[in-house]
């Protein structure tokens, strides 16, 4: 495996693991609904079984939200062994006046960089760092009071992340993808990340990268090989250790996935396993007694029933030693993971409902989605089109009828992003549009409810696949523009 090459493939039984057991997990995230975007297993360094569900794609990016976290980790463990900094340096010493609160308390005062690592900074709850009026978001963590000593309590908080990520900003000079290039990114092949940025061009650090699966997987196999790549000490020795165990306490265990302890931006797991996680399901699980990882991007909200999926089915199925080959099951997965998908609504069709909306444009009451207008475009012969004004302008999406059709918009981020559509008629009058950020983990089905007979209204009903929030809301009312 070489600098920058992909990880070497294997045939699972080589690697110990059945592909029956690897279609059993297919079969468990299908009966618990868990809608998986892709998934990558590794076992002694092979990746021994992958897939995406169409229409997500293997060079593809995805968004990982939280596990973005341990990324600036393992920034952290480079800059600790640089000299740039240490796990005692007090947070408040990097930051001057201008970002200090008037009183800095003394729980303050005596956080650490090892607290922010470990989510133990002493504060009650997460401190809100988006509604800082300036966009120093660094201002608004300081200011956020602090109830408890540091290092004793731990509540999950993405602004500590933000908080190292700016700190190694000022450590390093460098943001965090440029620090990371030379020293992670491109040791692995990792090419084309992009991270989010706050509004002082900070990168946000909890949350934010974008990555492919095969990079997830080659992160957690680094850790996985304690740090060494390809014969070299990649992060600094010890690192991976002293990363990944419990630094924290975060429950009392049991059978949640959430209560095992933490780390240093890494999550402890049952099953001797730890892992780097972010919301709706994406994972990079390390499981050192097993010598596997196991990467996936998905868009669920429940993350616990995923993990049961893979604690339940593939753990069993993997051998100390090589299987003997069995052709028939690997010729069966291989064709069951050629053939995921994520089926777009049924080809269904309404002329007269098509010929109604062709060209019209609504203009939408304010709404909790923040849509400006949507409009239509069913030209005879050529493809349908959704038109959808949101606050960061117009995205023109191409729908097409039974199957996806692909485009750009900039719904969540300044740069373009992939996206397809599809559509149907669930009668004359409500038309049913299904979009995929493909990017991302979300999906949303619009229902497009005709009003009237001269349709000068429409109602829209938008729903997503995830939400951090409650998913249905009320509907959406526009008038013809």
């Amino acid at each position: 495996m070489g600098i920058g090459a992909a990880l070497p493939r294997s045939a699972p039984e080589a690697q110990g693991v059945r592909s029956g057991a690897i279609e059993a997990f297919l079969d468990e995230v299908r009966e618990r609904k868990s809608e998986l975007h892709s998934f990558m297993l590794v076992r002694h360094g092979r990746v021994v079984a992958e897939g995406w569900w169409s229409p997500y794609r293997a060079a593809d990016r995805h968004m990982l939200f939280s596990l973005s976290k341990s990324f600036t980790s393992t920034a952290v463990g480079f800059a600790l062994s640089e000299g740039l900094l240490s796990l005692e340096d007090r947070v408040v010493g990097f930051f001057g006046e201008e970002d200090l609160p008037a009183d800095v308390s003394p729980s303050l005062a005596e956080m650490r960089v090892r607290d922010l690592l470990m989510m133990g900074t002493g504060h009650a709850a997460e401190p809100t760092l988006h509604g800082a009026t300036d966009g120093n978001w660094a201002k608004a963590f300081l200011s956020a009071p602090v109830e408890f000593a540091p290092g004793t309590k731990f509540v999950y908080n993405s602004g500590a992340t933000y908080m190292l990520s700016a700190i190694l900003r000022r450590a390093t000079g460098q943001s965090l993808l440029e620090y990371l290039d030379s020293r992670l990114l491109a040791p692995l092949g990792i090419v084309g990340a992009t991270w989010e940025s706050c509004p002082r061009g900070i990168a946000v650090g909890g949350w934010g990268l974008s990555v492919t699966t095969e990079d997830i997987a080659k992160f957690g196999q680094l850790y996985l090989q304690r740090g060494v790549w390809n014969g070299r000490q990649l992060l600094p020795y010890g690192w991976a250790e002293e990363a990944s165990r419990k630094h924290i306490s975060n429950g009392d265990g049991g059978d949640s996935d959430w209560a095992q302890g933490y780390g240093y931006q890494f999550w402890r797991c049952r099953h001797g396993a730890y892992r780097g996680d972010g919301a709706f399901g994406q994972f990079c699980v390390v499981l050192p007694e097993q010598d596997a990882v196991l990467a996936i991007t998905s868009g669920t909200n429940d993350m616990q029933a995923v993990l049961n999926a893979a604690w339940d089915t593939l753990l069993p199925a993997m051998a100390a030693e090589a299987l003997p080959a069995d052709a028939a099951a690997a010729d069966a997965l291989a064709s069951r993971l050629g053939a995921l998908r994520l089926d777009p609504p049924p080809a269904s069709s309404s002329p007269s409902g098509e010929r109604l909306l062709d060209g019209r444009t609504y203009a939408l009451e304010p709404n909790w989605a923040e849509l400006a207008s949507i409009g239509f475009e069913f030209p005879d012969g050529g493809q349908p089109t959704v038109v959808i004004g949101a606050r960061g302008g117009d995205g023109r999406l191409p729908i097409g009828r039974g199957a996806w059709s692909e485009g750009e918009t900039r719904f969540h981020s300044n740069a373009p992003e992939r996206v397809v559509g599809a559509y149907a008629w669930r009668d004359e009058r409500t038309l049913e549009i299904a979009i995929r950020f493909v990017e991302t983990p979300f999906a949303h089905t619009l229902a497009c409810r005709v009003k009237g007979d001269d349709a000068e209204e429409l109602e829209l009903e938008l729903t997503p696949n995830v939400s951090f929030g409650k998913r249905e809301a009320a509907p959406i009312r526009g008038t013809r523009k």
